[in-house]
């Protein structure tokens, strides 16, 4: 490979899914773990600073918030529900803490697990465009 060659058949040797779901989760290039993989809250650097992977190129489109809006609802319905069968607050209470703790939660876990997306996409040699 040379200085310049940074496709992504150029990366042959990838980590395994769990690697690179763990180095996403740290929001960490899923190649080398060193780097970040994020130049802003949800935007991918075009390549890594590091060893250069194209990591501009992969496309999560719709899974991350999927996975979000999957692990929040999970969090906070069971809870809510606990909640009121044991305590019974008023309504007004219900409606000032459970969307500010779903938006406080999605916005926290969001690009965490984007960065997971992109890891496992990057292991197994997924850009988002195959379809195409």
């Amino acid at each position: 490979m040379t200085a310049t060659d940074h496709s992504l058949a150029s990366f042959i040797r990838r980590p395994t899914a769990l690697v690179g779901l763990l180095r996403g989760l740290r929001r960490k290039c899923p190649h080398c773990g060193n780097h970040a993989a994020f130049a802003g809250y949800l935007k991918l650097t075009p390549q890594c600073a590091g060893c250069g992977a194209p990591l501009g190129v992969i496309r999560a489109d719709d899974a991350p918030p999927y996975f979000t809006i999957m692990v929040v609802g999970h969090l906070v319905v069971p809870l809510l529900l606990v909640i009121e069968q044991m305590y019974h607050p008023p309504v007004w209470l219900h409606m000032a803490i459970w969307p500010a703790l779903a938006i406080a939660l999605t916005l926290i876990l969001l690009p965490v697990i984007k960065g997971g997306v992109v890891g496992v996409m990057w292991s197994v040699g997924l850009r988002g465009d195959e379809h195409h």
